[in-house]
């Protein structure tokens, strides 16, 4: 079991190297599908990456499918109620867990290819918390092959399930060619570039919040929604959009991150440790853990998440150690307001950062918030929600008017 435990220290990143590498060959080297003859339209591609997402005979088990961790009906996270509380997902082997809360797959489309950006000096981009995969593509071939989640031995073993499947057999062919079974690595290819199909389709980025509504003249703000956007875009009064922004103030189809990676002093989730029985000492090294990543600057740093559909895809953090969304609202204010010393979850003083040497100072100055603020803030953020998951915002006294 210890040995077994060990294993999530490495997590969804240095472990899973095996699954970017078939007998020598990259899959991104790999021949594409969309070179390959008989290519049928995108319609017929998607269609089977949606019957693949929600295939659980891509765990060992059969158990789990993509869509076990990334619910569709809550937005595409994980909704389970299991031993982790919500904060990371249970294995398809009913034991092992993450130490990362799952992100939202929503709007993860959006994301450039990873890359560093030299004009910035940022890394950008990419898929999972730390960048590794540098597409929807590459980020869908991970998962089964993740001993803490899917579980697959290897490639061929999928390749082999997937061949099982009548359907599946057919529809490879008609879509990608008649060669395409001739290789494990060429049908896993195409099983991948499926999948990123059906994650590129408007299911993923519907963009019909109550904040879209507003920017298309069709929703009216009230009061304190309207002073929660005007603070959030604000530079004056507290930096959220320094992070959460990509265009211009209001500009449609906002995704709400500029996809840096960024240490904001995130605590250790001690509840998390000791699920995974890890050392008293650990830490998450973050964007230090890509393999494409050398450099100790990095280390403690994660991908900006998305705000789209945040009221409801709690727990927060890459460790999912805040359960409230106001609670990571009061985090943040802790650097600039003397009032806000406490975490509201515990009684106790916030926790010391997992990597203190990296934290960004200087984007976390703000002016301090009042409790009006904060609420003003977390009722923006609740506007962000998609309108098919409005039902899963918590039933409040109707804001200010």
């Amino acid at each position: 079991m210890q040995k077994r435990k060990q294993l999530l220290t490495a997590s969804l990143a240095a472990g899973l190297v095996a699954c970017l590498v078939w007998s020598g060959q990259n899959p991104v080297q790999a021949r594409s599908p969309s070179q390959t003859e008989g290519h049928k339209p995108e319609e017929e591609k998607i269609a089977l990456g949606r019957m693949l997402f929600f295939d659980v005979s891509l765990s060992k088990n059969r158990t789990q499918s993509c869509a076990t961790c990334h619910d569709p009906g809550r937005a595409f996270t994980d909704g389970r109620s299991n031993a982790g509380k919500g904060m990371v997902s249970l294995g398809d082997d009913g034991i092992s867990y993450g130490n990362r809360n799952t992100p939202t797959a929503m709007y993860a489309k959006f994301s450039p290819d990873f890359h560093f950006n030299q004009k910035t000096g940022q890394y950008v981009g990419g898929q999972f918390l730390d960048g590794r995969a540098k597409d929807l593509a590459e980020q869908s071939g991970q998962p089964p092959l993740n001993l803490v989640e899917m579980n697959m031995p290897s490639v061929g073993s999928i390749i082999e399930r997937l061949k099982q499947n009548e359907h599946y057999h057919k529809t490879f062919r008609a879509l990608y060619g008649d060669a395409v079974w001739n290789s494990d690595e060429t049908a896993y290819e195409a099983m991948m570039q499926s999948l990123a199909a059906f994650e590129r389709t408007g299911q993923f980025a519907p963009f019909n919040s109550k904040y879209d509504k507003y920017l298309r003249g069709e929703y009216e703000l009230t009061v304190l929604e309207d002073l929660g956007r005007t603070l959030f875009f604000s530079n004056q009064n507290v930096n959220c959009s320094v992070c959460h922004k990509l265009h211009a103030e209001d500009a449609p189809k906002e995704t709400f991150t500029n996809y840096e990676y960024h240490n904001i002093g995130v605590p250790r989730n001690e509840d998390v440790v000791a699920l995974n029985q890890l050392a008293r000492e650990f830490a998450d090294h973050g964007l230090l853990e890509n393999p494409q990543v050398d450099d100790p600057a990095q280390k403690g740093k994660f991908k900006v998440p998305t705000l789209r559909n945040i009221a409801v895809t709690g727990p927060y953090m890459h460790n999912g150690v805040f359960k409230d969304l106001r609670t990571v609202v009061l985090f943040y204010d802790k650097y600039n307001n003397p009032k806000s010393q406490i975490n509201p979850e515990t009684g106790q003083p916030w926790g010391e950062a997992e990597v203190p040497e990296t934290v960004n100072l200087a984007d976390l100055r703000a002016n301090a918030l009042t409790d009006r603020k904060v609420d003003a803030l977390v009722a923006f953020m609740e506007l962000l929600t998609d309108e098919e998951y409005e039902h899963l915002l918590e039933k409040k006294p109707a804001a200010d008017k």
